[in-house]
């Protein structure tokens, strides 16, 4: 038998996980759906926060995003950015105290939701956020790895002091179902594994959230803003005719 390529394998691996995702998450992502469109109707932000190097991609995947829903506010915060270094960005995310922070610098209180995006669910920036975001009354759905925070043990240094993990704390969790370490593909004579899976399983996981949300609101007769690619002819247009109405309201808009 002719030898499958690097490429195929993941191929393979990546569509797999997705398909498992599908299976495996359908009630907590309709329950995630339904969250979301009642804040939309209401006219209320969705907040999105991933503490951690690439989790803030999760949060950049909502945010401004052709296709998207209008109402999400991503929580950019410089800290865990790697654009701002990452050995930095790995030591502000295992800083006790720093989550409870970002989450008061954005003001969030009871009635808002915040959707906690982090792979492994454990680090110390992230734990703090849910601990202070549930404090203020607000809503959370968390997309995290539950076999990830099993798996790793207490005194790990990322941990956040009180040792809980991210899928304890929110009302919702979208399993990401990562395995310990992310990467998934074993290349023969390589003693690391490559390729990882989390970016895949976080996108995919957010992205259904949203459209099942907006086939919830369509079913309900309401068509909700959603962002139309700038680079499309019409792009411009279509999003100007919303754009004053979340100035001043999405922080980083």
């Amino acid at each position: 038998m002719m030898n499958i390529s690097v490429t195929t394998r993941y191929l393979h691996l990546i569509t797999d996980h997705l398909q498992q995702l599908h299976d495996t998450n359908q009630a907590a992502l309709l329950q995630a759906a339904r969250m979301v469109a009642e804040q939309v109707k209401a006219d209320k932000l969705v907040y999105a926060y991933g503490p951690g190097g690439h989790s803030n991609l999760g949060s950049q995947e909502l945010f401004f995003r052709a296709g998207g829903l209008m109402h999400v506010s991503a929580i950019l915060d410089e800290g865990t950015l790697l654009s701002g270094g990452a050995l930095r960005s790995m030591a502000i995310e295992r800083t006790p105290g720093y989550g409870r922070i970002v989450i008061a610098d954005y003001g969030l209180s009871e009635g808002d939701l915040l959707i906690l995006i982090n792979a492994y669910g454990i680090n110390a920036a992230l734990i703090d956020a849910a601990l202070e975001a549930r404090e203020r009354g607000v809503k959370l759905i968390g997309v995290t790895s539950v076999r990830h925070a099993q798996a790793t043990p207490a005194n790990h240094p990322a941990r956040h002091p009180s040792k809980k993990n991210l899928y304890e704390l929110v009302d919702v969790v979208l399993d990401s179902m990562i395995e310990v370490g992310d990467a998934v593909l074993q290349i023969e004579g390589i003693s690391q594994l490559v390729g990882p899976m989390s970016t895949f399983a976080t996108a995919y996981l957010l992205n259904s959230m949203v459209a099942e949300a907006v086939q919830l609101l369509a079913q309900e007769g309401v068509d909700p803003p959603i962002w139309r690619s700038g680079n499309a002819p019409d792009g411009d247009e279509l999003n100007n005719r919303f754009i004053q109405r979340f100035k001043g309201r999405i922080k980083k808009l």
